[in-house]
């Protein structure tokens, strides 16, 4: 079986291929038309990777694989390119880092996986780093664009867990190719008639498209999918906080963005809270605690030394059962 730590590792593809995604986005993408964007990250990568996994949804899967294209990509996109669009990026990757604590707790009453108490303080952790890395001072609210990211991310956490309580009977990568095909045709029809026809767009823009809807969306979204299959929505919620981490070092690498004190600060915070919470820490932990010896102090050490040791007879002590025997001997 493959270790969990690895397919942890393959699981976090997904948070750094979304977060590098801003940059791109708003480097080659044209900036007033994000439900055209949506679309095209949607639709047309669905229907390649039909063409490569050409399996249809069978009886309650068709409803079934509607309801996630429409909670984990056509109502999140939407929701996600409105609070980008209303809310300093700060703020709303401080908005969308509150996705961990609802995917835990929506995992306790639809799989029944009860977090532990540090997976929800690394939850936490991790919520205060991201707003210490990306927060900034003078922040103008958008109550619209705050309901947007809160939305986004309530409705895609439910998309997940369920995910995760539905057990779709196809690979991920197939289980992708549905959901990106089902959310896009609904998509679509809502680009044309808010943003009219498609914009012209350059070899960039082309190349941003490549990357957003190859590794930014079949990939990740595969690799998050399996994740959720085969790990505690716990672990994996938490590893989705890599998201605005990545984004930021992107930005710092790729477009010179200023990177300090403070930033460093809160991808520290991020990190901690990550492994905190993670229920193999968690259990590698309680299995320390519970080791023997590991709560006792010398004075019991000493005492249980002392107690194994086997019992030494006093030199001239007759064995057990001499005396009788010498006592026989005698009446013979």
């Amino acid at each position: 079986m493959e270790s969990k730590w690895r397919v942890l590792a393959v699981t976090a593809i997904a948070p750094v291929a979304w977060g590098s995604g801003y940059y791109v986005a708003d480097a080659h993408l044209p900036a007033d038309r994000p439900l055209f964007s949506a679309t095209v990250r949607a639709l047309p990568f669905g229907l390649l990777v039909l063409a490569l996994r050409p399996r249809l949804p069978q009886g309650i899967w068709w409803w079934r694989a509607g309801v996630l294209g429409m909670l984990n990509i056509a109502a999140f996109f939407v929701l996600f390119f409105v609070a980008a669009a209303r809310l300093p990026s700060g703020l709303a990757a401080t908005l969308t880092a509150t996705a961990p604590i609802a995917i835990m707790l929506l995992a306790w009453g639809l799989v029944r996986e009860r977090p532990h108490p540090a997976s929800l303080l690394g939850a936490a952790l991790g919520a205060v780093g991201v707003a210490v890395l990306v927060l900034r001072g003078g922040i103008d609210v958008d109550w619209v664009g705050v309901a947007a990211a809160l939305g986004a991310v309530a409705l895609s956490s439910v998309g997940f867990v369920l995910v995760k309580r539905w057990r779709p009977p196809v690979d991920m990568l197939t289980m992708t190719g549905w959901q990106l095909v089902l959310g896009g045709l609904v998509l679509l029809p809502i680009a044309l008639v808010v943003e009219g026809a498609p914009p012209a767009i350059d070899a960039a823009a082309v190349g941003g498209y490549l990357y957003l809807g190859l590794v930014g969306t079949v990939v990740a979204y595969a690799v998050w999918f399996r994740g959720l299959r085969e790990l505690p929505a716990a672990a994996v919620s938490l590893v989705g906080l890599l998201n605005p981490v990545a984004g930021t070092l992107v930005g710092v690498v790729l477009a010179g963005e200023l990177f300090g004190p403070t930033h460093a600060l809160g991808m520290a915070l991020v990190l901690i809270g990550v492994l905190t919470g993670q229920p193999a820490v968690i259990a590698a932990v309680r299995r320390r605690l519970a080791a023997p010896g590991a709560t006792q102090g010398p004075a019991q050490d000493s005492a249980q030394q002392t107690a194994q040791q086997p019992s030494v007879d006093a030199p001239g002590t007759p064995e057990p059962g001499a005396a009788r025997r010498t006592t026989d001997r005698a009446l013979v």
